[in-house]
């Protein structure tokens, strides 16, 4: 890293500025202008952050240069039935991977990740799974993610 940024795990104090990363990173995602209404989602948001956080189910660290934020990230956590690779059943999802265009290529993303990877394997998680968007991809493929090939998702 070219610089000393401060990674600040989030709290409920920082949920508005959770809630505008996470639309922002869905705007950009999914190829959304700003006039689309994410009003919504917005709202959904807000309230998923404040019982998530309060919870544990969901932990995120912002990024700052000084006072200006420039970058973020998330891992949500969740329950599913025991399997023979997943005995507890527990699962990790890292979301909103975030980094203001003017830091990138700095190693902003991959120390965020490399600090939900190590906050998932604190508590005993194994399956850490993603959703990568094709500028996101090499950075995961570097720190040791695979394609997936037997999920399947119903989508009508």
């Amino acid at each position: 890293m070219a610089k000393n940024y401060e990674y600040k795990k989030a709290t409920i104090a920082d949920i508005d500025e959770l809630v505008r990363t996470r639309i922002i990173v869905l705007r950009t995602a999914n190829k959304l202008s700003n006039d689309v209404d994410m009003s919504l989602v917005e709202k959904e948001s807000y309230e998923y952050y404040k019982n998530a956080l309060e919870t544990g189910e969901h932990i995120a660290y912002l990024v700052y240069d000084n006072e200006t934020f420039i970058g973020a990230g998330g891992v949500s956590f969740y329950r599913v039935m025991p399997t023979y690779h997943n005995p507890t059943g527990k699962k990790a999802y890292i979301m909103n991977m975030y980094t203001a265009p003017a830091y990138r290529r700095q190693g902003i993303a991959f120390h965020t990740l490399d600090l939900l990877v190590k906050v998932i394997r604190k508590q005993g998680v194994s399956q850490i799974t993603l959703e990568a968007t094709e500028m996101g991809r090499p950075l995961y493929e570097k720190y040791g993610f695979v394609k997936m090939e037997d999920e399947m998702e119903l989508i009508k």
